[in-house]
């Protein structure tokens, strides 16, 4: 508790320039400030495009921005600048680690290219997010979540069977994608503690979508079928779909024998596990329609809210069917502590525990440009000169550029 109370982590001491936009590399970068890294989070002068997602907007900037932010310090800085590319340079030069996420290119139209840095700073980790990755065919080429759910198949197996494809209501992709960048990261400061070298991590949306694609694509090697959707059953488990009560619906995720045979005998049916269709996982998916009428009688006189917690108690995996405002306000999500709050904001709490310095939460989202004084002071840089290179800085309370009509332009 006296970690967590002091603000450290198990990242204390790292410091992290995130130059990143939008989610993927956000994501990341708050997920190593959650565990104690210093992230100093320099948006261009416009500032970050999910300033502008929304509604809804809390003094000017959107929800969007803010559960992807908090921890970190902000500065505004226009990179396009010669004087601002050498003000980048001297951020960098006591950092630990650069996480960007521009066009394969930018950079080195900079002058700022991965050789650059690579040789004026040997020991930097740079991690870049990116759509496609720097080579291949599509190489360079911009990438968002719903379409990268596209190329990869993920949409194609998400939807009711016989339906259209349909995408994930969450961007997994741009999720994932943060996650992996973390891991890479993590990686390459491991192993620069033996080589005392930096080096060049990228995580790329299309890689890691493709990635996502478990058991469909193991299924389609072995099987060469090509999946379809299935609503919310699973292709290769059963029973594993939701399924009505006289309430609420209710998801059985029964993985094995046992949890099948304690189902049955809880709902009334204890025969269903002799009958020959549904006497192994194998003979339950070839029978799958068939048990679901069975099981759907036998819970058509039951409660879900009471249903479900026997259920799981008897150690049957399953779960109500409910909103993300039930979910929100659930006893077990507070004592999980994912529900975090600052002042006049409230977040996600980091689900990653460690039990001696665990995730702390000491800055709300900076307003735009919150801190770029305190960050110049500390890098002993005249706040001339970076009034140089950014002219102007919006008053960090007033709502961003392109606020107005933006409501569902992008996600």
């Amino acid at each position: 508790m006296s970690d967590e109370r002091s603000g450290r982590g198990a990242l204390a001491g790292l410091k992290v320039i995130d130059a990143s936009r939008v989610l993927g590399g956000p994501y990341a970068g708050q997920i190593l400030a959650d565990h104690g890294a210093d992230v100093i989070k320099i948006e261009p002068p416009g500032g970050d495009d999910t300033r502008a997602w929304g509604p809804p907007f809390q003094d000017g900037t959107a929800s969007y921005f803010l559960g992807l932010n908090r921890n970190k310090r902000g500065m505004a800085l226009d990179m396009t600048a010669p004087a601002g590319q050498e003000l980048l340079l001297r951020l960098l030069a006591g950092a630990d680690v650069f996480l960007e996420n521009f066009k394969t290119g930018t950079l080195e139209r900079w002058g700022l290219g991965g050789d650059l840095l690579g040789e004026r700073f040997p020991r930097l980790i740079h991690c870049r997010v990116s759509g496609f990755g720097s080579d291949g065919p599509m190489g360079g080429m911009p990438g968002y979540d719903a379409a990268i759910q596209a190329l990869c198949g993920i949409m194609s197996v998400n939807g009711e069977a016989g339906g259209e494809p349909l995408r994930v209501g969450l961007p997994v992709v741009d999720m994932v994608t943060g996650l992996n960048a973390v891991i890479g990261i993590l990686m390459a400061l491991h192993e620069r503690a033996t080589s005392g070298r930096g080096q060049f991590v990228e995580a790329a949306l299309y890689d890691c979508g493709f990635s996502l694609l478990h058991p469909h694509l193991p299924n389609y090697f072995l099987s060469g079928r090509v999946p379809g959707p299935s609503g919310n059953a699973h292709p290769n488990i059963c029973p594993y779909d939701s399924y009505r009560t006289a309430t609420a619906p209710i998801f059985l995720a029964v993985g094995n024998n046992r949890q099948f045979e304690t189902l049955c005998r809880l709902i009334g049916r204890p025969e269903l596990p002799r009958d020959a269709r549904f006497s192994s996982n194998g003979s339950r998916n070839v029978h799958r329609d068939a048990l679901k009428v069975e099981l759907e009688a036998a819970l058509a006189g039951r409660d879900c809210a009471r249903l479900a917690p026997e259920l799981i108690a008897a150690g049957v995996p399953c779960g109500a069917v409910r909103t993300i405002g039930e979910a929100a306000s659930d006893p077990h999500t507070i004592h999980r502590g994912m529900v975090v709050d600052i002042g006049d904001y409230r977040g996600t709490g980091s689900p990653i525990k460690l039990s001696r310095t665990p995730a702390s939460y000491r800055r709300r989202p900076p307003a735009f440009a919150e801190h770029t004084d305190e960050i110049l002071a500390e890098h002993a840089i005249d706040a001339a000169f970076h009034a140089a290179v950014l002219p102007a800085v919006p008053d960090p309370s007033a709502p961003p550029a392109g606020t107005a009509g933006a409501a569902g332009a992008r996600g």
